[in-house]
């Protein structure tokens, strides 16, 4: 019976890991063009744009312990853990350039916004 129940916890906990592990990219949203839009639309906009920086540090801090772990499994000479550490990174600084893009268009729009609406 004891050993029942540790496979299932091995089971269980083996199965927390391989959920926790998969980080997910959040998606954009679509800025609103601030030389058309209302002021209504813009707040809206404001607001989706930092419900995607949030989930989109939550992504980060997601990839963050897996790079860690990926990097102390480094050998010299594995061209395996190399790669994973390079698309683990890859991935983190797209999702960086993700929120600098997404701030800069929308610092545009607001100032389109501004133009329009003296």
């Amino acid at each position: 019976m004891h050993k029942i129940k540790l496979a299932w916890l091995g089971l269980a906990l083996g199965s927390t890991v391989s959920v926790a592990g998969e980080c997910v990219p959040p998606e954009p949203p679509t800025v609103p063009d601030g030389g058309s839009s209302s002021k209504e639309q813009m707040l809206a906009g404001q607001k989706a744009v930092k419900t995607f920086l949030v989930t989109n540090l939550e992504y980060m801090a997601c990839l963050a312990p897996q790079i860690t772990a990926a990097q102390a499994e480094l050998e010299p000479g594995s061209e395996e853990a190399s790669a994973t550490v390079k698309k683990l990174e890859e991935r983190y600084n797209e999702a960086v350039s993700a929120e600098e893009s997404l701030a800069d268009q929308f610092d545009k729009e607001i100032q389109a916004y501004r133009t329009a609406n003296p």
